[in-house]
């Protein structure tokens, strides 16, 4: 259904999920209390923020720089009603939702945003509108969720003449459901909730809960290679994928054609985390899998980090198979305590706390629970039962709301993350926290640095960073020399620069230390066969 035409710089076409200057939902959102207002003054040196955020109609954008005629040419391949220059509908596609993005929402200054949002619904529209976009010089930013931490959908201009913000959402169908291979072909734009919505009528579900999950699309985390909590049992993402369709300028592709192929290289992985570079993924075909029957939870304790790590990797390399396997340090597991006395109902004493989760038919979970408790055991650790396990589900998509509120009380508040080998895990682990700490006490404040396993492999393991620590000056300025800090020690000390965030504008400039010049050589020779003229994404991915 087509959204009314409403009054010059109104909202005329259906907005974003989230609120356009914070995380989420606003209802959900909730203050700091007082005790942990104490707690991070005296142990950080927060003074307090003033909490002031712009409204809506505050914020002054960079005017939009869209001819008239280009926007009439464009009307016309998409619609009018689909096309809008309103800054109501700029402002909440005017980038992602980092600690940097949110800043600048706060800021008196212009701000950059796109000079005009469309909403094709087909791919024959997409072609048409890469074609003018091609041939008019203008610049176009495939936008999904707006969930990028990393910079993915800034509206960066370039050299063009103007930047688009194509919205994927109105490729919001499940358009095949095969439940005798277990696979079904899901629009880009479909959402998390609403993947799970259409899959669980039929008695299936897909399973892939990033913490991005209530607002990130299946386009995204297909161009981001998202990688979910549940990824122990479920893999990530990109190992659910069979199949995409991909409009470019130079074209359309449809790849994949079967489980598994010896077809020279695969073409899928070009476009799996190629950020909306190379092209706009409207549809992919994904792996799915029954309801669950049974869900099992644990919890366990460790005395560091060190032996909880060794037990995860026992775990996982026996292959006893969790859906879930997490593992909290000792500053994550403590700041918990911090602000309850219990997790879950269950008394923690210390140390670091890892949780398990089984889903499946009921004797297979009970099976695997039983054979991975034995291997935690053995290595350590103490069970706590399931409420802690329960309790981290219960919350395990809000962590953003609680940075939010840190910010708006003068804090800043940020997360990263990275992978390795489980022997180089340590040495990364420590390289990257020192670097944090030094560097934001070089701006004035000292830190907490916490970090957690998340996604558990044979080899090796994510890890994750979230840091706070006062506002001090130009706060943009100072977290992106911790940040930069952070990235130098991780390419060092034999980390990825990005395990699941995916590389858009922040990571970029070490992209070239990860895959080498010949490596950049490859993906700009794609670029150039795919999108001649550079119009998607400028500014991303490629150095």
């Amino acid at each position: 259904m087509a959204p009314e035409t409403t009054q010059t710089g109104r909202a005329a076409l259906p907005l974003p999920p989230m609120k356009w200057d914070a995380w989420g939902d606003p209802e959900l959102a909730k203050p700091l209390s007082d005790d942990i207002k104490g707690l991070l003054a005296a142990a950080l040196g927060v003074s307090g923020g003033d909490g002031e955020r712009l409204t809506a109609d505050q914020v002054v954008l960079t005017p939009s720089r869209l001819a008239k005629e280009d926007a009439e040419a464009l009307a016309a391949a998409v619609g009018a009603e689909w096309l809008s220059t309103a800054d109501a509908d700029r402002l909440p596609r005017a980038g992602g939702k980092s600690t940097p993005d949110l800043l600048r929402r706060r800021s008196r200054d212009a701000q950059d945003a796109p000079d005009a949002v469309l909403l094709p619904g087909t791919e024959e529209e997409i072609a048409a509108v890469l074609a003018l976009c091609a041939e008019r010089r203008i610049a176009v930013v495939p936008f999904g969720g707006g969930t990028s931490v990393v910079g993915g959908v800034d509206p960066e201009r370039g050299p063009f003449t103007a930047v688009l913000s194509l919205d994927l959402r109105r490729f919001d169908r499940l358009h095949e459901l095969d439940e005798v291979s277990g696979e079904a072909v899901l629009g880009a734009g479909v959402t998390g909730p609403r993947a799970e919505e259409l899959l669980g009528e039929r008695g299936w579900e897909l399973g892939h809960f990033p913490q991005s999950f209530r607002y990130a699309t299946i386009g995204g985390f297909a161009a981001t290679r998202s990688s979910g909590q549940d990824s122990a049992g479920h893999g990530r993402f990109d190992d659910m994928v069979s199949g995409l369709r991909v409009v470019t300028p130079a074209g359309t592709l449809d790849l994949g054609r079967a489980p598994a192929s010896a077809a020279g290289p695969d073409l899928r992985e070009l476009f799996l985390g190629s950020e909306g570079v190379l092209g706009i993924i409207t549809a992919v075909r994904l792996r799915v899998h029954r309801k669950p029957e049974s869900t099992v939870y644990g919890a366990w304790s460790f005395p560091d980090f060190a032996t909880g790590a060794a037990a995860l990797r026992a775990v996982e390399q026996q292959g006893t198979g969790p859906t879930v396997i997490r593992l909290s340090d000792e500053a994550e597991t403590a700041i918990n305590l911090a602000m309850t006395d219990k997790i879950g109902g269950t008394t923690v004493t210390g140390g670091c706390l890892a949780v398990t989760l089984f889903e499946g038919a009921a004797e297979h979970t009970v099976f695997r629970d039983e054979a991975t408790a034995a291997v935690l055991a053995a290595a350590g650790g103490t069970p706590l039962g399931p409420d802690p396990a329960t309790a981290w589900e219960h919350g395990r998509f809000n962590a953003p709301y609680l940075r939010d509120a840190l910010l708006d009380a003068g804090a800043l508040c940020e997360t990263l993350e990275t992978a390795t080998g489980w022997a180089n895990l340590p040495v990364l682990k420590a390289a990257v926290t020192e670097a944090l700490q030094s560097a934001l006490r070089e701006s004035g404040t000292e830190s907490l640095v916490m970090c957690h396993i998340s996604h558990v492999y044979p080899t090796g393991a994510s890890l994750y960073f979230t840091v706070v620590a006062a506002q001090r000056g130009d706060a943009l300025a100072q977290w992106a020399g911790a940040k930069r800090a952070a990235c130098d020690a991780i390419m060092a000390n034999g980390g990825t620069i990005t395990h699941h965030h995916a590389v858009g504008a922040d990571h970029r400039p070490w992209l070239e230390q990860e895959i080498g010049e010949l490596g950049v050589r490859i993906l700009r020779a794609v670029k150039e066969t795919v999108d001649p003229a550079g119009i998607l994404n400028p500014g991303k991915l490629i150095p």
